[in-house]
């Protein structure tokens, strides 16, 4: 009865995780249909570029290699004496969130300035598509693959971490764990996964900004520049507090000008078992469309004089 009732609440976990992958799946679904007829161009621009970004090796490669290294953290003794589930949440985490920007910056880079150098986007810019247009389809067709990837590498993560909560109970010559345990542990990586996909969206708005101007090595160099500063700002305005003026000045000039991506970083509530409340994930979402937009805004005023000739 034991076995069955473990079976039975496995069963109702996957069946949890499948159904809350298909709802986020018939979200994308529902935005498009509204896109759809609120701004059929844009929308059109978005579709064609999300199909395009879809087809590129880059985009499987990075479900493959995301979906083996999950199912591999699985198995990987992290040797922390009966954090391992934690450890394997952090490292999961972390490699879903940079394929996702890696996804996101290539796919700018691609959709945007490839065809802005190679001059297909004077052919489309030629019919009745303005540029504002043309930049945020572009902009929404680059966040509908990224969406994908935290869907398909959600669900494998999600199940691994269910299998993971059991093997480590057999590893420690535990009782099993009980099918509330590992919903709880995997109801507590979504609000991970949902911080993790606003920090992509703010990644690939920069890096549609960038690619009005400059091309993809270049973009790929700054992104990342400031993926790292993005993440050490908090740091650095906490070491400058005290010092010189110049210092100071620095300091609180990057974290006005750079986003703050540590906003979106839940690695100590993760350590801690914490979970992370609602009012902080509507916080980080708030930030994460501000930001947003006013990257949009500088791509706008960048594309706006950009010579197509």
């Amino acid at each position: 009865m034991i076995l069955l009732a473990n079976t039975m609440g496995w069963l109702a976990n996957v069946t949890l995780v499948c159904g809350g992958a298909a709802a986020a799946v018939g979200l994308l679904l529902a935005c498009y249909l509204l896109l759809k007829l609120a701004f059929p161009r844009v929308a059109a621009i978005a579709r064609t570029t999300a199909k395009e970004s879809q087809t590129q090796p880059l985009f499987w490669v990075e479900l493959a290699a995301g979906a083996m290294l999950l199912l591999l953290f699985t198995f990987i003794p992290y040797n922390t004496f009966g954090d391992d589930v934690k450890m394997m949440k952090d490292s999961g985490l972390t490699v879903i969130m940079l394929l996702a920007i890696l996804l996101a910056v290539w796919s700018a880079s691609v959709s945007i300035a490839d065809e802005l150098e190679g001059r297909t986007a004077l052919t489309l810019l030629s019919k009745p598509v303005s540029r504002r247009q043309f930049i945020l389809g572009k902009f929404l067709g680059v966040i509908a693959p990224v969406f994908v990837l935290f869907v398909v590498l959600g669900v494998v993560f999600l199940l691994a971490v269910n299998f993971r909560v059991n093997f480590e109970a057999r590893e420690m010559s535990q009782a099993a764990a009980t099918p509330e345990q590992c919903r709880a542990e995997m109801l507590q990586i979504v609000p991970g996964l949902v911080l993790a996909f606003f920090e992509a969206v703010v990644m690939a708005s920069i890096s549609v900004a960038i690619s009005t101007r400059l091309p993809m090595v270049p973009n790929l160099v700054i992104c990342s520049a400031i993926y790292v500063i993005g993440h050490l700002v908090p740091l650095f305005v906490q070491s400058s507090m005290g010092q010189l003026p110049i210092v100071t000045f620095v300091g609180q000039f990057l974290a006005t000008v750079l986003p703050v991506l540590d906003h979106f970083n839940i690695q100590a509530a993760v350590a801690a078992g914490r979970e992370v409340p609602l009012e902080y994930l509507a916080w980080a979402g708030g930030y994460c469309l501000l930001y947003s937009t006013v990257a949009m805004l500088l791509a706008l005023v960048l594309f706006e004089d950009r010579d197509l000739a």
